[in-house]
Protein backbone atom coordinates (compact mmCIF):
# COMPACT_ATOMS: atom_id res chain seq x y z
CA UNK A 1 0.00 0.00 0.00
CA UNK A 2 1.93 3.43 -1.27
CA UNK A 3 -0.62 5.93 0.23
CA UNK A 4 -2.26 6.48 4.03
CA UNK A 5 -3.56 9.15 5.74
CA UNK A 6 -1.82 10.95 8.19
CA UNK A 7 -3.53 14.19 9.72
CA UNK A 8 -6.77 13.87 8.05
CA UNK A 9 -3.99 14.21 4.40
CA UNK A 10 -3.14 11.62 1.89
CA UNK A 11 0.13 11.05 2.22
CA UNK A 12 2.39 8.57 -0.24
CA UNK A 13 5.49 5.94 1.31
CA UNK A 14 7.83 7.59 -0.86
CA UNK A 15 7.53 10.97 0.68
CA UNK A 16 7.36 10.10 4.19
CA UNK A 17 10.26 7.60 3.96
CA UNK A 18 12.38 10.79 2.63
CA UNK A 19 11.28 12.95 5.51
CA UNK A 20 12.20 9.86 7.67
CA UNK A 21 15.50 9.98 5.94
CA UNK A 22 15.81 13.59 5.99
CA UNK A 23 15.20 13.44 9.37
CA UNK A 24 11.75 15.79 8.93
CA UNK A 25 9.63 13.95 10.46
CA UNK A 26 9.56 14.20 14.65
CA UNK A 27 11.07 11.41 16.43
CA UNK A 28 8.04 10.27 17.97
CA UNK A 29 5.91 7.82 16.07
CA UNK A 30 3.56 9.15 13.29
CA UNK A 31 -0.54 7.10 12.99
CA UNK A 32 -0.95 6.72 9.57
CA UNK A 33 -4.34 5.25 8.82
CA UNK A 34 -5.64 3.03 5.38
CA UNK A 35 -7.81 5.11 3.55
CA UNK A 36 -9.86 1.97 3.12
CA UNK A 37 -10.64 0.31 6.11
CA UNK A 38 -9.43 3.23 8.34
CA UNK A 39 -7.63 0.93 10.52
CA UNK A 40 -3.56 2.19 11.82
CA UNK A 41 -1.06 1.11 9.23
CA UNK A 42 2.74 0.96 9.99
CA UNK A 43 5.22 2.99 7.76
CA UNK A 44 7.42 0.26 6.44
CA UNK A 45 11.03 1.62 4.64
CA UNK A 46 13.42 -0.88 2.91
CA UNK A 47 16.48 -0.42 0.57
CA UNK A 48 15.07 0.82 -3.05
CA UNK A 49 11.42 1.10 -1.49
CA UNK A 50 8.73 2.14 1.13
CA UNK A 51 5.25 1.61 1.38
CA UNK A 52 2.17 1.02 4.18
CA UNK A 53 1.23 -2.27 6.09
CA UNK A 54 -1.58 -3.08 8.25
CA UNK A 55 -0.40 -3.96 11.58
CA UNK A 56 -0.55 -8.51 12.25
CA UNK A 57 -4.25 -9.22 12.23
CA UNK A 58 -5.91 -5.87 11.28
CA UNK A 59 -6.53 -7.00 7.50
CA UNK A 60 -8.19 -10.33 8.33
CA UNK A 61 -10.44 -8.69 11.09
CA UNK A 62 -11.80 -5.77 8.55
CA UNK A 63 -12.43 -8.14 5.94
CA UNK A 64 -14.26 -10.24 8.60
CA UNK A 65 -16.61 -7.30 9.52
CA UNK A 66 -17.42 -6.54 6.75
CA UNK A 67 -17.93 -9.98 4.96
CA UNK A 68 -20.06 -10.49 8.90
CA UNK A 69 -22.14 -7.42 7.57
CA UNK A 70 -22.44 -7.84 4.42
CA UNK A 71 -23.96 -11.47 4.93
CA UNK A 72 -26.47 -10.76 7.53
CA UNK A 73 -27.92 -7.82 5.52
CA UNK A 74 -28.39 -10.06 2.35
CA UNK A 75 -29.53 -12.38 4.34
CA UNK A 76 -32.45 -10.48 6.09
CA UNK A 77 -33.13 -9.15 2.77
CA UNK A 78 -33.87 -12.72 1.16
CA UNK A 79 -35.93 -14.28 4.30
CA UNK A 80 -37.97 -10.97 4.05
CA UNK A 81 -38.33 -11.96 0.36
CA UNK A 82 -39.89 -15.12 1.44
CA UNK A 83 -42.45 -13.84 3.59
CA UNK A 84 -40.04 -14.47 7.09
CA UNK A 85 -40.52 -11.13 9.51
CA UNK A 86 -36.45 -11.29 9.57
CA UNK A 87 -34.40 -9.03 11.89
CA UNK A 88 -30.54 -8.44 12.39
CA UNK A 89 -29.09 -8.67 16.23
CA UNK A 90 -32.60 -9.46 18.10
CA UNK A 91 -31.17 -9.73 21.64
CA UNK A 92 -32.70 -12.79 23.64
CA UNK A 93 -32.62 -15.19 26.24
CA UNK A 94 -32.67 -12.39 28.97
CA UNK A 95 -29.63 -10.27 27.50
CA UNK A 96 -27.75 -13.72 27.22
CA UNK A 97 -27.80 -14.15 23.59
CA UNK A 98 -27.94 -12.04 20.30
CA UNK A 99 -29.30 -13.88 17.06
CA UNK A 100 -27.02 -12.19 13.91
CA UNK A 101 -30.49 -12.74 11.99
CA UNK A 102 -33.75 -13.59 13.58
CA UNK A 103 -35.87 -15.09 10.90
CA UNK A 104 -39.22 -15.80 13.02
CA UNK A 105 -39.75 -16.64 16.82
CA UNK A 106 -38.24 -20.47 16.28
CA UNK A 107 -35.83 -19.86 13.81
CA UNK A 108 -32.65 -18.06 13.86
CA UNK A 109 -29.38 -17.63 11.54
CA UNK A 110 -25.80 -16.87 12.92
CA UNK A 111 -22.99 -16.14 10.29
CA UNK A 112 -19.52 -17.05 11.85
CA UNK A 113 -16.96 -15.67 10.08
CA UNK A 114 -14.48 -15.05 12.88
CA UNK A 115 -12.64 -17.76 15.07
CA UNK A 116 -15.10 -19.51 17.72
CA UNK A 117 -13.88 -22.03 20.40
CA UNK A 118 -15.67 -24.91 20.50
CA UNK A 119 -17.29 -23.36 24.51
CA UNK A 120 -18.72 -20.50 23.26
CA UNK A 121 -20.42 -22.37 20.29
CA UNK A 122 -21.77 -24.81 22.88
CA UNK A 123 -22.82 -21.82 25.13
CA UNK A 124 -24.71 -19.76 22.29
CA UNK A 125 -26.62 -23.17 20.83
CA UNK A 126 -27.76 -24.16 24.16
CA UNK A 127 -29.56 -20.79 24.47
CA UNK A 128 -31.45 -21.30 21.83
CA UNK A 129 -32.15 -24.83 22.56
CA UNK A 130 -33.47 -23.67 25.99
CA UNK A 131 -35.38 -21.05 24.32
CA UNK A 132 -37.24 -23.22 21.60
CA UNK A 133 -35.32 -21.43 18.88
CA UNK A 134 -33.58 -23.41 16.20
CA UNK A 135 -30.03 -22.41 14.59
CA UNK A 136 -28.83 -22.49 11.70
CA UNK A 137 -24.60 -21.92 11.10
CA UNK A 138 -23.26 -19.99 8.39
CA UNK A 139 -19.71 -20.00 8.07
CA UNK A 140 -17.47 -17.05 6.38
CA UNK A 141 -14.42 -17.64 4.48
CA UNK A 142 -12.06 -18.46 7.28
CA UNK A 143 -13.99 -21.99 7.88
CA UNK A 144 -14.51 -22.78 4.31
CA UNK A 145 -14.17 -26.84 3.79
CA UNK A 146 -10.99 -27.74 1.65
CA UNK A 147 -10.10 -31.49 1.22
CA UNK A 148 -8.45 -31.59 4.62
CA UNK A 149 -11.06 -30.71 7.53
CA UNK A 150 -9.87 -29.10 10.55
CA UNK A 151 -11.03 -29.81 14.51
CA UNK A 152 -12.35 -26.32 14.41
CA UNK A 153 -14.75 -27.13 11.81
CA UNK A 154 -16.26 -30.00 13.04
CA UNK A 155 -18.67 -27.66 15.45
CA UNK A 156 -20.91 -26.58 12.33
CA UNK A 157 -21.47 -29.83 10.70
CA UNK A 158 -25.27 -31.01 11.23
CA UNK A 159 -27.00 -34.37 10.02
CA UNK A 160 -30.10 -35.03 8.33
CA UNK A 161 -31.29 -38.17 6.37
CA UNK A 162 -31.65 -36.43 3.11
CA UNK A 163 -27.98 -35.03 3.19
CA UNK A 164 -26.30 -36.83 5.74
CA UNK A 165 -22.92 -34.78 7.26
CA UNK A 166 -24.18 -31.17 5.66
CA UNK A 167 -21.94 -27.41 6.07
CA UNK A 168 -22.91 -24.09 5.27
CA UNK A 169 -20.99 -21.51 3.52
CA UNK A 170 -21.78 -17.58 2.74
CA UNK A 171 -19.95 -15.58 0.50
CA UNK A 172 -21.89 -12.34 0.28
CA UNK A 173 -19.82 -10.85 -2.70
CA UNK A 174 -20.78 -13.85 -5.01
CA UNK A 175 -24.31 -13.09 -3.05
CA UNK A 176 -24.38 -17.26 -2.53
CA UNK A 177 -25.51 -19.78 -0.30
CA UNK A 178 -23.27 -22.77 -0.81
CA UNK A 179 -24.45 -26.30 0.47
CA UNK A 180 -21.85 -28.50 0.95
CA UNK A 181 -23.37 -32.50 1.61
CA UNK A 182 -22.74 -36.51 1.94
CA UNK A 183 -19.18 -35.02 3.24
CA UNK A 184 -17.79 -38.08 4.85
CA UNK A 185 -13.96 -38.48 6.34
CA UNK A 186 -11.81 -41.23 4.78
CA UNK A 187 -11.10 -44.40 6.80
CA UNK A 188 -7.93 -42.69 8.70
CA UNK A 189 -6.85 -39.30 7.89
CA UNK A 190 -8.27 -36.03 8.06
CA UNK A 191 -9.07 -35.97 4.12
CA UNK A 192 -12.40 -35.48 3.37
CA UNK A 193 -14.97 -35.91 0.37
CA UNK A 194 -18.23 -34.01 -0.40
CA UNK A 195 -21.04 -33.09 -2.81
CA UNK A 196 -21.62 -29.22 -3.01
CA UNK A 197 -24.11 -26.99 -4.89
CA UNK A 198 -24.54 -23.13 -4.75
CA UNK A 199 -28.40 -21.52 -3.98
CA UNK A 200 -28.56 -17.65 -4.61
CA UNK A 201 -28.93 -15.25 -1.60
CA UNK A 202 -32.61 -14.38 -2.54
CA UNK A 203 -36.53 -15.46 -2.38
CA UNK A 204 -35.77 -18.19 -5.24
CA UNK A 205 -32.38 -19.51 -3.82
CA UNK A 206 -34.09 -20.08 -0.39
CA UNK A 207 -37.19 -21.85 -1.81
CA UNK A 208 -35.02 -24.19 -3.84
CA UNK A 209 -32.77 -24.72 -0.34
CA UNK A 210 -36.23 -26.11 1.46
CA UNK A 211 -37.00 -28.30 -1.18
CA UNK A 212 -33.29 -29.69 -2.27
CA UNK A 213 -33.04 -33.10 -2.29
CA UNK A 214 -29.91 -34.57 -3.89
CA UNK A 215 -28.69 -37.46 -5.32
CA UNK A 216 -26.03 -38.91 -3.14
CA UNK A 217 -22.98 -40.56 -4.53
CA UNK A 218 -20.56 -43.57 -3.52
CA UNK A 219 -17.09 -42.33 -3.05
CA UNK A 220 -13.98 -44.62 -3.57
CA UNK A 221 -10.79 -44.85 -1.46
CA UNK A 222 -7.40 -46.37 -1.73
CA UNK A 223 -6.96 -48.40 0.84
CA UNK A 224 -3.39 -49.09 0.43
CA UNK A 225 -2.67 -45.66 0.88
CA UNK A 226 -4.78 -45.37 3.63
CA UNK A 227 -2.48 -48.22 5.13
CA UNK A 228 0.86 -46.42 3.96
CA UNK A 229 -0.42 -43.29 5.77
CA UNK A 230 -0.54 -45.22 8.77
CA UNK A 231 2.77 -47.20 8.87
CA UNK A 232 3.89 -43.79 8.21
CA UNK A 233 1.99 -42.10 10.91
CA UNK A 234 3.91 -44.65 13.58
CA UNK A 235 7.56 -44.83 12.02
CA UNK A 236 7.26 -40.67 12.56
CA UNK A 237 5.79 -41.06 16.09
CA UNK A 238 3.07 -38.53 15.25
CA UNK A 239 0.67 -37.68 18.02
CA UNK A 240 -1.88 -40.12 15.74
CA UNK A 241 0.70 -42.91 15.35
CA UNK A 242 1.45 -43.08 18.71
CA UNK A 243 -2.43 -43.12 19.80
CA UNK A 244 -3.06 -46.03 17.14
CA UNK A 245 0.49 -48.17 18.06
CA UNK A 246 -0.71 -47.96 21.86
CA UNK A 247 -3.60 -49.19 21.07
CA UNK A 248 -2.60 -51.90 18.87
CA UNK A 249 -0.06 -53.12 21.32
CA UNK A 250 -2.66 -52.99 24.35
CA UNK A 251 -4.77 -55.71 21.84
CA UNK A 252 -1.56 -57.50 20.75
CA UNK A 253 -2.39 -56.37 17.37
CA UNK A 254 -0.55 -55.59 14.61
CA UNK A 255 -2.14 -53.51 11.45
CA UNK A 256 -1.81 -56.44 9.56
CA UNK A 257 -4.18 -58.40 11.71
CA UNK A 258 -7.06 -55.49 11.12
CA UNK A 259 -10.30 -56.03 8.87
CA UNK A 260 -10.01 -54.71 5.26
CA UNK A 261 -12.87 -52.33 6.07
CA UNK A 262 -10.68 -50.47 8.89
CA UNK A 263 -9.21 -49.28 5.17
CA UNK A 264 -11.71 -49.12 3.33
CA UNK A 265 -15.10 -47.61 4.97
CA UNK A 266 -15.80 -44.16 4.70
CA UNK A 267 -16.91 -42.79 8.17
CA UNK A 268 -18.96 -39.80 9.38
CA UNK A 269 -17.15 -36.73 10.25
CA UNK A 270 -16.94 -36.51 13.93
CA UNK A 271 -16.54 -40.51 14.11
CA UNK A 272 -12.97 -41.32 15.17
CA UNK A 273 -10.67 -43.55 13.09
CA UNK A 274 -11.44 -46.61 12.09
CA UNK A 275 -8.87 -48.49 14.16
CA UNK A 276 -10.68 -47.20 17.17
CA UNK A 277 -13.57 -47.91 15.92
CA UNK A 278 -12.75 -51.63 14.90
CA UNK A 279 -11.10 -51.98 18.65
CA UNK A 280 -14.03 -50.63 20.45
CA UNK A 281 -16.43 -53.28 18.98
CA UNK A 282 -14.05 -55.60 19.49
Amino acid sequence: MYAAFWNNKLVTAIDEAEKVKNALVKKKKNHYFCPHCSQEVQLVVKAGTAYFRHQPGEVNLAGEKDEHARSKNLLKIALMQAKFSAQTEVTLASGQLRADVLASPRLAFEVQCAPLSEAEFNHRHLLYRQNGIKDIWLVGKRHYLTREIKKSQLIFFRENKLWHNYYFEINPYQKILRLKFNVQREPLTNLIQYQSTNFALSKSGLRQLWHFQPQLITYNVNPRAQKSYLQTQIMQKSTKGLRIAAQLYQNHLTIDDLPNWVYERFRPVKSPDNITLFLHQA
